[in-house]
């Protein structure tokens, strides 16, 4: 569908957020502005109450200004006498009179948010205050009048009193008349901001469910399409269309997401492509090595059968010859050579039994006659077998005490391991000039130790040493390659462990490797 040009989401939360806020604030103001009115019409409420109280108290004072002046008019007393005894009432009337003149101004001041009306009124009730206080100054002066008879007095009198009296209740009329109106106003305030009230919570549900409503669930479904979506995306599944119909913030999000699920689609038909591609060559690569196997099998075959060939063919003479040897011997003539005949020819014997073992080995063939193996036999014979080869390269054999103690082990491959330990010293170690052949023993494993004084193994190479086609990392370092690895099998099969320490312990430079086998049972 068509991209529809939107406002900015961004842009529509903001501008419903600023109209809930215009709402609130709108609430607020009448809620201020209503609160504000009532408290004005309850200070003129107060204000009215006040003035009626001191209404009350002029009255009594009016009541108390009469018996003074009835009693000073009737009994006769001179004008001096009877003006000090109407002074102090007089003077406090007065003093109430400014009290009321102020309150009034007062009144008119706040009557101000009232209307003119009101002013008006007050400004009445200024006049008919007026008019009391001008009563009141022509009553105090007639009574002061020394020319003025009893009959004249009580009449002022009477006619002080008949004239006030109205102007008090109507004043105290006025003040109760504002007093109730402006109660009623207050009233009809509260009714006014009851029902203002209710239309403020209308019009903000109103929003709100607008908001909600037309702008906040419709983005709310649109994410839910969103995250199914993803979730599908993330099921491997690529086949996404979400509806790009508008330009905000989601929409863009739709968009993006939409095309980031055609470039993994796209992607996962390569990758299966080159998986059925990977699967082909793997079949072929795998056919080829099967058949590389089969050669292989078959060219092992043929090497173990050239090898059984080659024993049968080299056994068949040195039999003969080592019949020959002992018949010359036993017959008396050159004993001596037909005894070098025949140890030669039993050496020989040995060495193809070595190699066949060696050969077999190889094809992983571990065939072993274990049994009880003296140790000093095996060291004799290790030294007797590579006497010559230690002579020829200039070296010096050491073969130290062996204890007399047997070993559970195959004797002959026993023999074959130390043999290639000490070849493997005169092919690295011939600097050194000496390979000792000594015993060894860790708790229930005994067993011969070759050391030489060559240069030793590095630190860095000892880890690896005994891995297969391994080779010290120096040129002039000392590697035994697949001659070790092949001798610690050899002796872990049958129970034991080969150690390597290198420096030597005192310090000085070469190398100690320890055959180690259990102790055969006495």
């Amino acid at each position: 569908m068509p991209l529809i040009p939107a406002l900015s989401l961004k842009l529509r939360l903001g501008l419903g957020a600023a109209l809930l806020g215009a709402g609130t604030i709108l609430a607020a103001a009448v809620l201020f502005t209503g609160m504000t009115r009532v408290a004005d019409r309850l200070d003129a409420a107060l204000a009215a109450e006040a003035r009626m109280n001191r209404y009350a108290a002029l009255s009594r004072q009016v009541s108390g200004f009469l018996v003074v002046a009835t009693e000073a008019a009737q009994s006769g007393l001179p004008a001096d006498t009877r003006a000090d005894r109407l002074a102090p009432v007089a003077d406090q009337l007065r003093r109430t009179f400014t009290d009321l003149d102020s309150d009034l101004e007062q009144a008119v001041i706040r009557a101000e948010a009232l209307g003119i009306d009101q002013q008006s009124r007050h400004a009445t009730q200024s006049l008919g205050l007026a008019r009391m206080r001008a009563l009141l100054d022509n009553t105090v002066t007639a009574l002061a009048s020394p020319e003025a008879d009893r009959d004249r007095l009580r009449a002022q009198t009477d006619s002080f009193a008949s004239a006030i009296d109205p102007l008090l209740s109507q004043a105290v009329s006025a003040e109760a008349r504002f007093r109730n109106e402006t109660l009623q106003g207050i009233e009809d305030l509260r009714r006014s901001l009851s029902l203002t009230a209710i239309l403020l919570a209308a019009l903000s549900l109103t929003l709100v469910l607008l908001f909600y409503f037309g702008l906040i669930r419709p983005q709310f479904g649109r994410l839910d399409r969103l995250r199914a979506a993803a979730r599908q995306i993330g099921q491997e599944d690529f086949a996404v269309a979400l509806p790009v119909t508008r330009g905000d913030e989601i929409g863009q999000l739709y968009a993006e997401t939409n095309r980031m699920a055609r470039a993994l689609a796209d992607r996962q038909a390569e990758i299966r492509a080159d998986r059925a591609r990977l699967n082909e060559i793997v079949a072929e690569r795998t056919e080829a090595l099967s058949a590389a196997n089969l050669r292989l099998e078959q060219v092992d075959e043929n090497r173990r059968r050239f090898f059984a060939d080659i024993s049968h063919e080299l056994r068949t003479p040195l039999t003969v010859i080592l019949m020959e040897a002992q018949i010359g011997r036993q017959t008396g003539t050159a004993p001596e050579a037909f005894a070098t005949i025949e140890t030669r020819a039993a050496r020989l014997n040995r060495r193809i039994d070595d190699l066949l073992r060696v050969a077999r080995s190889d094809s992983g063939q571990l065939a072993l006659e274990v049994q009880p193996a003296p140790l000093p036999r095996i060291a004799a014979e290790v030294a007797e077998e590579v006497g010559a080869e230690i002579e020829n390269a200039g070296m010096r054999l050491e073969l130290s005490y062996i204890p007399d103690l047997s070993v559970t082990a195959d004797p002959n491959w026993l023999r074959q391991v130390l043999a290639g330990l000490v070849r493997n010293a005169i092919r690295h170690a011939r600097a050194g000039g000496l390979v000792r052949i000594g015993p060894a023993r860790d708790g229930a494993l005994a067993g011969i130790a070759v050391t030489d004084h060559g240069p030793g193994i590095p630190q860095q190479d000892q880890a690896r040493i005994f891995d297969r086609f391994a080779q010290g990392g120096a040129a002039n370092a000392q590697g035994f390659g697949i001659g070790l690895a092949l001798a610690r099998w050899v002796i872990e099969e049958q129970g034991g462990r080969i150690t390597l320490t290198s420096p030597l312990p005192d310090g000085a430079a070469g190398t100690k490797i320890a055959v180690l086998l259990p102790l055969a049972a006495e």
